[in-house]
């Protein structure tokens, strides 16, 4: 009998074998996308807003939300950089005739 007799009998699962035989590799791919929040909705709250204010770099926040988020920690919510609220620049945001917002934004 040979040394190497049972070198397949053996207390642990190679990583291959988790990978390919016990579900432990995922593809890349199954992940969910990743969706774009609507230009209408804030995004500290994900909901429409009443009175909306952007950053210097886009992103639209509802006035009502994002200055006690500034006053409590100073930051910016999606980038985590430094806040004011002078550096919030008021929209103004017009409704179609059926309700909906078009594309275009004004800076009032």
């Amino acid at each position: 009998m040979g040394k190497k007799q049972h070198s397949k009998d053996r207390m642990f699962i190679t990583k291959t074998e988790w990978a390919t035989e016990w579900g432990g590799a995922k593809s890349k791919n199954a992940s969910v996308p990743f969706k774009r929040l609507p230009f209408y909705c804030c995004a500290v709250t994900f909901t429409p807003f009443g009175d909306p204010v952007c950053t210097r770099d886009g992103t639209v926040f509802d006035i009502m939300n994002i200055i006690p988020y500034i006053r409590k920690f100073g930051k910016h919510p999606v980038t985590g950089a430094p806040l004011k609220q002078e550096d919030l620049i008021p929209l103004t945001f017009h409704k179609n005739s059926d309700g909906i917002f078009p594309f275009s934004i004004f800076v009032s």
